[in-house]
């Protein structure tokens, strides 16, 4: 086959599951009282991880036709990775691992397994042409461990081959999943048995890298002497072999077996401390392909092996914790690396922004997220709080009707009054931003149950943005600034810990007189105290250099921003148009998240019962598109 049919980098076949993390650490997998949910299985763990660190990749495996094999599905999307090859399965429910981290040598694992999606897995799953379309294929251990998972990885193997495709092992021993173990015991890596050396030994005389641990390269021989068990699988395959040595790197065999592991290429690993063993294997495999794949040294894929693995370990999760490139390239020109690698905020936030949901050149949001406007003016007319709700699900059909599925929209929401389309905007595929202020509050006040706010934000599904509202003034008192710039601080390590992207939206003008310099001076100051929004939301600015200072102050400090919207503050339509003008100059503007000036009329003429349902969508819905096409004709104008 022709090298310019190959359209993938890797293929890897095999584990697919759901992992729930135990969120407490340091203690009894028993006493875990909460579980953080993540992608798991050991080739799909590599194949995510590969896909961020730049190779296109692709996966064969199996899951249920239920919540969570959709899960696992819509999360390898958004990791780039192909997922021809991923099946649903609708007689069987997607695999399942529970895992706790309870000291540095003690990870407990339960798997559930029995008559899982994963490992119905056959050899009708295995589609030649997309095997042949990658430059490697990767089958593991653990899906040689019965008859139909075996054939299947064999036809892969035997397809790869024929197409001239390069076949990667990674052994994957797990005694449990071979029957091995009390269904307790899933952590422990080694028992010894003739019959799976057996049947590992299979795939050897086709591999051209085989990857394990010592462990595993102990049932891969037959032996617990490393160095014979070397010889064992020498004998019977030429590939390269690489023995993981842990937090000492790595050793690479290329020809003839030496007498001592020392005696060969080894390359030291990174010294960082370990607080998650659990997918390091994966995050080396998918470091040293990155290399191996590209024809780079022997010694530099197992750099690239050793860094992944360093990262990984240092963090919560198996797939979740894979480095992106912009990382590796990061974590190995650190001149000093901490041992508490997670403490590095700058590896921390390279490593948020790169794993986002979603990329938006442009969004334009419907912000219904009032509360004390639309209770005033409830109160005025005599309607009920149940009125406001329905209101505000009008609001998102409007929208929807709009955008017709254009993920270019957004809406904005509150759980006050707008539970109930939050609810049903699940559905939909648009962006959805929350508030967490006490509505007017100056100092900030958070709009919670808790006193703590990120107890709050755990109950908000991860695709709601936190969106905080500001009166903030660079010139405020001392004392103001500090105790807003202090709660600003709070949400964001809240954010970040509960997984939310945060909007960050500041209204100066209330607070004091505003020129050309006092938007990016607040915007400085937040970046100054170590908040670093995904998004802004700024008053418009009638003049370009207001904007030019604002593009420049953001893109100095965080050039991974996704951007800047505009608000409205209720002024008129006509007003806010010529506003959009000087900011759709500045290619950090994406758009707008805009209220009052669409919904104010619709909302009274609706809620005196002047209009009905159809009449008030329709309103909002031609409103929000003449905003809509007034900033895109803005931007179109601006790059010509």
């Amino acid at each position: 086959m022709a090298q310019r049919e190959r359209t993938l980098d890797l293929i890897t076949i095999g584990r697919s599951s759901i992992d729930l993390y135990g969120q407490q650490v340091g203690g009894r997998l028993e006493d875990m009282g909460g579980f953080a949910k993540y992608v798991g299985g050991s080739p799909t763990n590599t194949a995510i991880g590969a896909a961020r660190l730049g190779l296109k990749t692709g996966l064969i495996t199996r899951v249920g036709g239920d919540h969570m094999g959709r899960f696992i599905r819509e999360e390898l999307v958004r990791d780039g990775v192909d997922v021809r090859g991923v099946k649903t399965d609708a007689e069987r429910l997607t695999a399942l691992v529970i895992l706790g981290l309870r000291d540095p040598d003690t990870f407990p694992l339960i798997f559930y397994r029995e008559n899982c999606a994963d490992m119905a897995l056959d050899e009708s799953d295995i589609d030649p042409t997309f095997v042949s379309a990658a430059a490697a294929v990767l089958v593991n251990g653990t899906h040689l461990s019965k008859p139909n998972v075996f054939a299947a990885s064999m036809r892969a193997i035997d397809i790869a081959k024929g197409a001239g495709r390069k076949v990667v092992f990674d052994v994957d021993y797990r005694p449990v999943l071979w029957g091995l173990e009390s269904r307790d015991m899933g952590e422990n890596r080694f028992v010894a048995n003739e019959q799976v050396t057996l049947q590992l030994q299979q795939v050897l005389p086709k591999c051209d890298l085989i990857v394990g641990t010592a462990e595993e390269i102990h049932i891969l021989g037959g032996t617990i002497d490393t160095i014979a068990a070397l010889r064992a699988i020498r004998s019977k395959s030429a590939a390269l072999i690489i023995l993981k040595l842990g937090a000492e790197g790595c050793a690479a065999f290329e020809g003839a077996i030496p007498g001592a592991v020392e005696e060969t290429l080894i390359v030291a690993g990174f010294p960082v401390e370990v607080f998650n063993v659990l997918g390091a294997g994966d995050a080396f495999m998918a470091g040293f392909l990155r290399g191996w794949l590209r024809g780079e040294s022997v010694e530099r894929c197992c750099t690239l092996g050793n860094a992944s693995g360093a990262i990984v370990v240092s963090r919560h999760g198996c797939a979740p914790a894979m480095p992106t490139w912009e990382e590796m390239e990061y974590f190995l020109a650190m001149k000093a690396r901490p041992r508490r690698l997670r403490e590095d905020r700058q590896l921390a936030h390279l490593h948020w922004v790169g794993c986002r949901r979603g990329v938006y050149d442009e969004l334009t949001v419907l912000a219904t997220d009032h509360r004390t406007q639309f209770e005033d003016l409830a109160q005025k007319l005599g309607a009920s709080d149940a009125r406001i709700a329905q209101f505000k699900l009008l609001a998102l059909r409007a929208a929807d009707r709009l955008a017709k599925g254009d993920k270019r929209f957004g809406v904005l929401l509150d759980g006050r009054h707008g539970m109930r389309a939050l609810e049903a905007a699940a559905d939909l595929p648009y962006w959805i931003g929350r508030p967490i202020e006490l509505p007017q509050s100056c100092p900030l006040e958070f709009d919670t149950g808790h006193a703590d706010v990120a107890s709050e934000l755990a109950q908000w599904p991860l695709n709601h943005v936190v969106k905080v509202l500001f009166l903030y003034h660079p010139d405020d008192p001392a004392d103001l600034r500090e105790r807003q710039e202090r709660q600003a601080l709070r949400l964001f390590d809240a954010c970040r810990a509960t997984g939310h992207e945060l909007l960050v939206e500041i209204i100066a003008s209330k607070n004091g007189a505003v020129d050309s310099k006092t938007a990016a001076r607040a915007i400085q100051r937040f970046y100054d105290i170590g908040v670093y929004p995904d998004w802004w939301k700024l008053e418009p600015a009638a003049d370009s250099e207001s904007w030019a200072n604002i593009e420049r102050a953001i893109l100095k400090n965080d050039p991974h921003c996704r951007g800047v919207v505009l608000l409205g503050l209720s002024i008129p339509h006509d007003q806010l148009v010529q506003s959009f003008g000087p900011a759709a100059r500045a290619n950090i503007v994406k758009g707008f998240a805009v209220g009052r000036t669409i919904f104010s009329a619709a909302a009274e003429r609706w809620l005196k019962g002047e209009i009905d349902d159809e009449a008030a969508i329709a309103a909002l819905a031609n409103n929000l598109a003449g905003l809509v096409e007034a900033w895109r004709a803005a931007k179109k104008a601006h790059t010509r």
